[in-house]
């Protein structure tokens, strides 16, 4: 039985066979449809799909039903679409990040809409979602997740299955509370670094005097120390026990070593082991975790026993940026420093700690024939004055 066709109201229908399950084809319009009737090829399939299946199809096929069907059909719902725009970005994510994201929709997209078509899904739909999400989570942690879900529906617009993105009349979620940077000063930051113990005073120093991410920091290796160029080549990130590309691609990056650090490096060289990768690593020779276990062994028992306020390790890369910017150093080389994409991020974050010198504004004005003159009149007047 290799075919079987049937005109059915000026429509030819055909009946054939693909690896043991029967389809339909026919031609409406000029487009060729293929159809699975999801049934096994068999006799008795076959005259039931000749009796009853075929004339039923074929009515909803001259009302236009089956078209209208068949394009519901053919749109994904959200579990199986995402996993295609997680496919779509993953090059463009460090494994890290991807891993979050994932995480962050198992957790808390998956449960509300993972079998929901995507173009089902309204405004309110997300509202109540989000509002949800806000009983248990901090607006940051939502406008997070919100991001995965909102670049899915992007995609969703790209490959033209749906048309409008439902997110655009959802609001985003409003921090509550402000970052506060709390840059230490000079004297501070040369006490730390000296009060730590010998095998973490690079750690330091190399956080104060090069704003690098603690990050980064704990995934140095040797190999990225050029001490005769008086360079740092920032090339990996560790997090969780995850070794990555940094942040971003221009996290990726050459660094000066300041004269300041370099004795620093040099010192920590002659101490450590020679047939050590990393330029930091615990006493069983391997690569810290991640930066917790500094944090809690060496940064916390310096800052209370020089009795400073506790603030976390982060805040040496602000007190880097901020220490360069307000000493009238170059924006451009302390954003290359930092890793950031271009200075207006630098200036963004930092132009508090820029300082200008108080000087007379506009002095060209009062040089000028025009407003000079002026000035001169208008003075004489008012010294006429009793």
């Amino acid at each position: 039985m290799n075919g079987w066709s049937q005109i059915i109201k000026g429509q030819i229908m055909t009946l054939t066979s693909r690896n043991g399950k029967l389809l339909i084809t026919f031609y409406h319009q000029s487009i060729r449809y293929r159809r699975s009737l999801n049934l096994d090829d068999t006799k008795k399939n076959r005259k039931l799909a000749e009796r009853e299946i075929l004339p039923e199809l074929m009515y909803m096929i001259n009302s236009g039903e089956f078209f209208n069907k068949t394009a519901q059909d053919e749109i994904p719902k959200v579990g199986v679409f995402m996993e295609i725009s997680f496919i779509l970005h993953k090059d463009d994510r460090g494994k890290l990040t991807e891993d979050s994201y994932r995480g962050a929709c198992r957790l808390h997209i998956y449960p509300y809409f993972e079998n929901k078509r995507i173009d089902s899904i309204k405004p309110s739909d997300l509202i109540k979602w989000q509002n949800k999400l806000r009983e248990k989570l901090s607006p940051k942690r939502v406008k997070f997740i919100r991001t995965i879900f909102n670049t899915m529906f992007n995609d969703a617009i790209k490959d033209e299955i749906i048309e409008k993105n439902p997110f655009k009349h959802v609001s985003t979620p409003k921090d509550k509370a402000i970052k506060i940077r709390k840059p230490f000063q000079i004297e501070e930051m040369g006490k730390i670094i000296e009060t730590a113990k010998k095998q973490m005073q690079a750690f330091f120093a190399i956080g104060f005097l090069t704003g690098m991410r603690t990050g980064e920091i704990i995934g140095l290796k040797w190999i990225d120390i050029h001490l005769d160029e008086r360079i740092i080549q920032v090339r990996r990130s560790r997090r969780a026990g995850i070794e990555d590309v940094p942040k971003t691609p221009h996290s990726i990056r050459d660094i000066d070593i300041l004269d300041e650090l370099l004795p620093y490096l040099i010192e920590h060289r002659r101490i450590m082991r020679e047939d050590s990768i990393y330029l930091f690593e615990t006493q069983k020779r391997k690569p810290y975790y991640s930066t917790s276990k500094v944090s809690w062994s060496y940064w916390k028992p310096v800052l209370a026993k020089l009795g400073l306020e506790y603030r976390d390790m982060y805040q040496m890369r602000h007190s880097f940026a901020s220490m360069m910017i307000s000493n009238g150093e170059d924006i451009l080389w302390v954003s290359h420093t930092l890793g950031h994409k271009d200075s207006s991020i630098t200036l963004k974050a930092y132009a508090k700690y820029i300082k200008v010198p108080k000087r007379k504004r506009a002095k060209f004005l009062k040089e000028s024939d025009t407003f000079g003159h002026n000035l001169v009149t208008v003075t004489k007047k008012s010294e006429k004055k009793p």
